[in-house]
């Protein structure tokens, strides 16, 4: 580089793996560097989104270090984004959770329990209360929500998702099953030649899905290539092939996107006409699809040019997703995916999912978010067991202060002090990814296991954290004397199997604990790993035993298999004699750029099924900006996910929120550039800066994702601007 300053790609970090010598290092690593080969590791999946990346998370005195991509040949290969590369902060925060606390009233300061008084003032209240409303969490593992589904019963169980989004991934989950495409893996999207994506910017909400379409685009017809011989792997000769080539893309969304500079003119619409192109689209395609009544002539031609493009495509892919909370934009791209399968086209539909275990969650099933606070605020039940879930990120805090002041008892299990954790009268520590094992699904329906890196008692013996589905089997013993400790990862994960129909096949997502290799245990540190006994040395000059692991085949030492002779999914780290860097990976694979050659980790639970698909009929009415305003949450890559804002690498990035409005609702409202406006509605009210947009769609208005509750989208709002507006300045529906 010629100057200084920030790296603009989403996917800079790579630079510290691409680079064989190690000179180019990240600054978060820096900042408490620790020798490759001194990090205890564990496979793991990222946690920041729905997409499922493989990851390597490193660990050194207590502290997540680093995490580098693990390659998995079907997600995310050689390259992780930014986000989850760097979004590991919030395990180290000082101010986590780590003791049971115990406060009569919100006025108190919490004070530290031990285990067993912890584990009985739960049991005794839990014991007490006429009855008990579990809240579950799109960002705990399957294990955890199973568990706490045994503890109050399948009908007090809510999911801790509100309506809105959990209508969108029903829909989502049923179109999966019932729309005639398959989810491609993220290797095959970048095989595909035309993309539409509707109501979703996947560099936001799922940025390594949006790299995998930039490729696709920009890759040369494969005809040509296999014509001049061109192997896959040259990308130089590729590169030259495609010049500026570029496969057809359409991209139908209110904002601006990463992705716009490659494709055709990006369509600006509201959430309601995206729904009618694409139900236009499907039509077009198969005159058996319903038509779109009174579609402007604009929309129309654009509707036929992007049937056109899918039908003489190869393989056409739809991308679509729960971005905009409209569940009309999925039931459209479910029938451009139904139209297409009706052509026997060899496409493929991507659904977008939020958060790590959106998809896992929904598969298991239960009553929404805003059904468990009603029951609450009316005091239906004097009981509730809220796990990892920050409820003021979903719901409008007026209504979660009403359910939870009249709630007599509050237990909330967590890694983070959230602002739901801080209301709790009994709270236990959760652990974190880090921290624990687990389940989760990912967007593209694939279980996959994550893995304890470390015992975080072994460094901070006053510690207490454990998983949240442990401490929740120990509160379903009632009446007996069971611990934390007294049930293993597998008991757990069979048990939820056999609960889900759905989820019958996660056993299979991972090796069980009796895994072996040559008759031994896998190793979670390399070889010249150094320092083990002194770490403790300022606690006690006596070393301690390293700590047993029941759950898994890892060993917490260097002793056990590391090497890559025996093929096997599950790689904590990669190395091999004379590489040290992480082409070692090549060493593991069936070829570079391969698969692994013990099968790529995971299994897949989502799949079509045969029979005829009927086609989604309701089709939402012209939208009429005149009507009323409407807000919409927009993804994004940095700050819109809410564990990883509490990493200090991530806030650095993270842009100041602004509100997205039309130029024409703007001077309506006698808004400037950067004036205040409050967007307030039944579900909730933000005060942003203005952000008046020339091509943004009029009677919209976009929130950055976490700048406000995710219900304010579904009802209508009123913008009202700040000082200095002029007197007609407010907006209503």
């Amino acid at each position: 580089r010629y100057e200084e300053g920030t790296l603009e790609s989403r996917f800079a970090g790579n630079l510290t793996e691409v680079c064989p010598t190690g000179v180019f290092t990240d600054q978060s690593h820096s900042d408490h560097y620790t020798r490759k080969w001194d990090l205890q590791f564990a496979p793991s999946i990222c946690h920041q989104c729905a997409m499922g990346c493989n990851v390597s998370p490193g660990e050194r005195y207590g502290d997540i270090r680093r995490i580098e991509n693990r390659y998995h040949g079907d997600v995310n290969g050689y390259f992780l984004c930014d986000l989850g590369r760097f979004g590991y902060g919030y395990v180290n925060r000082s101010d986590r959770p780590r003791v049971p606390e115990y406060k009569a009233s919100d006025d108190e300061s919490p004070r530290e329990l031990g285990v067993d008084d912890a584990l009985a003032r739960i049991r005794q209240a839990l014991d007490g209360a006429n009855r008990v409303i579990g809240i579950g969490s799109p960002r705990a593992s399957l294990e955890s929500n199973h568990q706490l589904r045994e503890l109050v019963g399948l009908e007090n169980f809510s999911t801790g998702i509100e309506a809105g989004e959990q209508a969108c991934l029903s829909r989502m989950d049923e179109l999966n099953r019932n729309c005639g495409l398959p989810i491609p893996t993220l290797r095959e999207v970048e095989d595909h030649d035309a993309v539409l994506v509707l109501g979703e910017d996947p560099m936001e909400s799922a940025a390594r899905l949006g790299l995998a379409i930039r490729q696709a685009i920009i890759a040369p017809p494969a005809d040509q290539a296999a014509k001049l011989g061109i192997p896959a792997w040259n990308a130089e000769a590729l590169k030259t092939l495609a010049q500026d080539h570029r496969q057809p893309l359409f991209i139908a969304y209110p904002a601006a996107t990463e992705l716009d500079g490659i494709a055709r003119p990006r369509l600006s619409l509201a959430p309601d006409d995206i729904a009618r192109l694409g139900f236009a689209v499907a039509h077009e395609i198969d005159p058996a699809a319903p038509a779109v009544p009174e579609l402007s002539p604009e929309l129309r031609e654009q509707a036929r040019d992007i049937a056109r493009t899918l039908k003489a495509a190869d393989r056409p892919l739809v991308v679509s997703g729960g971005a905009l909370a409209s569940t009309a934009i999925i039931d459209a791209a479910g029938n451009i995916a139904r139209a297409l399968a009706r052509r026997a086209s060899r496409g493929g539909l991507v659904l977008v999912r939020r958060e790590v275990n959106s998809t896992g969650l929904s598969l298991m099933g239960g009553q929404t978010l805003d059904w468990a606070m009603d029951e609450l605020a009316e005091r239906q039940a004097d009981a509730v067991v809220i796990l990892e879930n920050d409820l003021y990120q979903r719901l409008p805090a007026e209504r979660v202060d009403t359910a939870l002041q009249q709630t007599e008892v509050r237990v909330v299990l967590d890694h983070q002090r959230t602002r739901t954790f801080n209301h709790a009268t009994l709270a236990l520590p959760a652990a974190s990814f880090a921290e624990g094992d687990g389940t989760v699904v990912s967007l593209e329906g694939r279980a996959q296991r994550f893995f304890q890196v470390f015992e975080p008692a072994y460094l901070r013996p006053e510690t207490r954290i454990h998983e949240s589905w442990r401490w929740l089997h120990a509160l379903s013993a009632r009446g007996q004397p069971v611990g934390a400790g007294d049930i293993t990862l597998d008991e757990v994960t069979r048990a939820c199997a056999e609960a889900c129909p759905a989820l019958a096949s996660i056993v299979d997502a991972a090796p069980d604990a009796n895994y072996r290799i040559e008759g031994l245990r896998l190793a979670r540190e390399p070889h010249r790993y150094s320092g083990r006994t002194a770490m403790r040395a300022n606690q006690s000059v006596s070393e301690p035993r390293a700590p047993q692991d029941p759950d898994t085949a890892f060993n917490f030492s260097m002793e056990g298999y590391s090497g890559y002779q025996e093929p096997r999914q599950q790689v904590p780290f990669a190395w091999a004699p004379g590489w040290n860097s992480p082409q070692a990976w090549n060493k593991f694979t069936d070829e570079v750029g391969g698969h692994l050659r013990g099968g790529d980790p995971g299994v897949r639970l989502l799949s079509p099924q045969p029979g005829s698909y009927r086609y989604a009929d309701p089709i939402p009415a012209d939208a009429d900006a005149e009507s009323g305003c409407r807000a919409v949450m927009l993804p994004r890559l940095f700050g819109g996910e809410e564990t990883a804002t509490r990493a200090e690498p991530i806030r650095q990035r993270m842009a100041r929120p602004v509100l997205h409005m039309a130029m024409a609702d703007a001077t309506h409202l006698g808004a400037e550039l950067g004036g205040l406006v409050t967007v307030s509605g039944d579900n909730g009210c933000v005060t942003l800066p203005a952000q008046p947009d020339a091509d943004w769609p009029e009677g919209l208005v976009g929130i950055p994702a976490c700048a406000a509750p995710g219900a304010i989208t579904r009802v209508p709002v009123t913008l009202t601007a700040g000082p200095g507006s002029t007197p007609e300045g407010a907006r209503k529906s």
